[in-house]
């Protein structure tokens, strides 16, 4: 199966008296890297959405935001703390007594002073229950979209793969028939400066040209990479390092097929497949 580093799940779920909501993003990345912004209440919970993503997900980039949005109309109440407030003011009138111009201190000054108003903690431990069992949620759903988007890409791969395939057959049928021109080729140099033909000499320069231009290796090890590719596709596992690995591979295959080219078809051949390979390598970047 193959799973895409980029994809997006978002769910809700109301829970008594909150509204949690739950968007997870991820982009490709070397390595499995998360980051939370989650509210106060969900702090706690951090560790375990990390586990939970440590077992469902291998690579990425993934950042995860969760919006917890209470369902009352506005804050039940507050609380005043008589004593503080009382202390406070007292120690502003005092200092008043001692100043030349006094500065009156009214309501909202004492209110404003730490410990006389707070909000009622509310209960959120309904609301962590739920929040886990959400992000389960929403992270199961991120595995079907990367999945899905993973999917949507094995028709390039197959094809680009094929056309691989083709060309590297195209250049070992035509291998032989390439020899013997340059045979014919060195044969009709020699006429030409009219040398006597040496069947010796004729036969070292064969085997020069054979040497140097020989790139059965390289046609044998592109189809094992293709053949590899091919495979690799069909695993049930993250393959997208191992694919990288070995676009790595097929790229330097093809440089040597082209280094070692001594025909313009051989050339266009090799630079058509490097031309695939990195199609390939650009939608490898997000596999999983």
């Amino acid at each position: 199966m193959i799973k895409s580093m980029t994809a997006f799940a978002r769910k809700d779920v109301q829970d008594n008296q909150v509204t949690l909501t739950c968007e997870i993003r991820t982009v490709n990345h070397r390595y499995l890297e998360p980051s939370f912004r989650l509210p106060d209440a969900l702090r706690e919970l951090e560790n375990p959405f990390r586990e939970e993503l440590r077992k469902q997900l291998k690579r990425g980039k993934v950042d995860v935001s969760i919006r917890l949005q209470s369902a009352e109309s506005g804050v039940s109440g507050f609380e005043i703390n008589e004593d503080v407030a009382h202390a406070v003011n007292e120690a502003a009138n005092h200092v008043n007594r001692m100043l030349d111009n006094p500065a009156h201190i009214n309501a909202l000054d004492i209110l404003r002073w730490p410990g006389v108003l707070s909000v009622p903690e509310q209960d959120y431990s309904s609301a962590r229950e739920a929040g886990l069992s959400l992000f389960k949620q929403t992270v199961a759903e991120l595995t079907v979209v990367r999945e899905r988007e993973g999917e949507r890409l094995r028709p390039l791969f197959d094809e680009r793969l094929a056309q691989m395939k083709a060309l590297v057959a195209t250049v070992r049928e035509g291998m032989p028939g390439l020899l013997k021109a340059q045979e014919e080729h060195i044969r009709e140099r020699f006429q030409k400066a009219r040398v006597e033909l040496d069947p010796e000499r004729v036969a070292q320069e064969m085997i020069m040209l054979a040497q140097k231009c020989d790139v059965a290796e390289e046609l044998d090890r592109l189809d094992a990479h293709i053949n590899e590719v091919t495979d690799t596709l069909k695993r049930d596992e993250a393959i997208g390092r191992r694919l990288d690995f070995l676009m790595q591979e097929l790229n330097r295959e093809a440089n040597t097929l082209s280094s070692k080219s001594i025909d313009a078809g051989v050339t266009r051949a090799a630079v058509d497949l490097k031309v695939l390979i990195e199609q390939v390598r650009e939608q490898v970047q997000n596999i999983e």
